[in-house]
């Protein structure tokens, strides 16, 4: 099978730890090899998101005095890319031997009629004060929004219309090479209409949408969202919260998850079952195999069964 896996920023950074590179090469290494067994049988393509590491360098390049302004979040987008993926394809040949392993960067292209960025919306960095926040928009031109009693700066969030490297992807996959790529959700750039190049944009990519549209332009046969809770929760937070294990697009999409964690998840995930007719599973980042046999996490299938097609309730 042709397997897309979408790691979680969870996988080199756990909620509450210090970014520290060492810790990261633990995590990463953890994370490999609970895609071992997938790496071994199967065809995998890997992405992977970069939330704690790309805001960490925004805000060393905020703080650098030798620059004149800091780095657009393309290039931050691009730096985090060769970070992780040496990070991950360096665990995967060590605990895949025999295979070869391709970290690709990746640019996502986006349209620049895209509505998001009229109405940036994705919160990124750190909270200021009310003052700072309104100075740091003035000297920056940033945009900012309340979060909470706070403010923070936010971005466009588009939504991805193609990953300009799939042609080179899908040749690796086809030569047998796992590949690591879309860190991030991608770079975001923008095509000139009028000369056809290239440009890195001010935006963030969600990583969750771009894995779906990479899945479905490689041919996937299932898309694996590894994150850090073993399955999709209704009802999370009360006391009647409930484990979904088999479902469908339509079950899944009549209810309410939250915009800044699971939702973007489930929409990507039924996004590709509905186009492909293919399975998708969301579940936590040490139990691949299992889901992709249809026994943990939450599997999404066109008719709610699992991978085996035995039929399976509604959770």
């Amino acid at each position: 099978m042709r397997i897309l896996v979408a790691l979680g920023g969870n996988a080199l950074l756990r909620r509450g730890e210090r970014p520290d590179a060492d810790l990261q090469q633990v995590n990463v290494l953890a994370a490999a090899e609970a895609i071992a067994d997938l790496a071994t049988e199967h065809e995998v393509v890997l992405t992977h998101g970069n939330g704690p590491q790309v805001g960490m360098l925004a805000l060393e390049s905020a703080a650098d005095p030798a620059l004149t302004r800091p780095y657009p979040l393309d290039v931050l987008g691009a730096q985090t890319q060769g970070m992780i993926g040496y990070l991950l394809g360096q665990a995967l040949r060590n605990v895949v031997p025999g295979k070869q392993v391709a970290t690709l960067m990746t640019q996502t292209l986006v349209s620049v009629a895209d509505p998001a960025f009229a109405d940036p919306t994705k919160f990124v960095g750190p909270v200021y004060t009310a003052e700072r926040s309104a100075a740091l928009a003035a000297e920056r031109g940033w945009t900012v929004r309340r979060d909470g009693s706070s403010w923070r700066r936010v971005v466009p969030s588009p939504r991805p219309q193609r990953v300009v490297e799939t042609p080179v992807i899908r040749a690796l996959v086809e030569a047998g090479t796992i590949v690591v790529c879309a860190g991030g959700g991608g770079v975001p750039v923008v095509r000139d209409e009028h000369t056809g190049r290239l440009r890195g944009v001010e935006a963030v990519v969600d990583k969750d949408q771009t894995a779906a549209l990479l899945a479905e332009a490689l041919d996937a046969d299932a898309l694996l969202l590894l994150t850090d809770v073993p399955a999709v929760i209704d009802d999370y937070g009360t006391a009647h919260a409930t484990p979904i294990h088999h479902t469908t697009p339509a079950q899944l999409r009549s209810r309410d998850f939250p915009a800044g964690s699971m939702g973007p998840k489930v929409d990507a995930a039924c996004r590709f079952v509905e186009l492909t007719g293919n399975t998708a599973a969301i579940g936590a980042l040490d139990s691949p195999a299992a889901m992709l046999r249809g026994t943990e996490g939450t599997v999404i299938t066109p008719a709610g069964k699992t991978c085996d097609g035995s039929s399976s309730p509604r959770a």
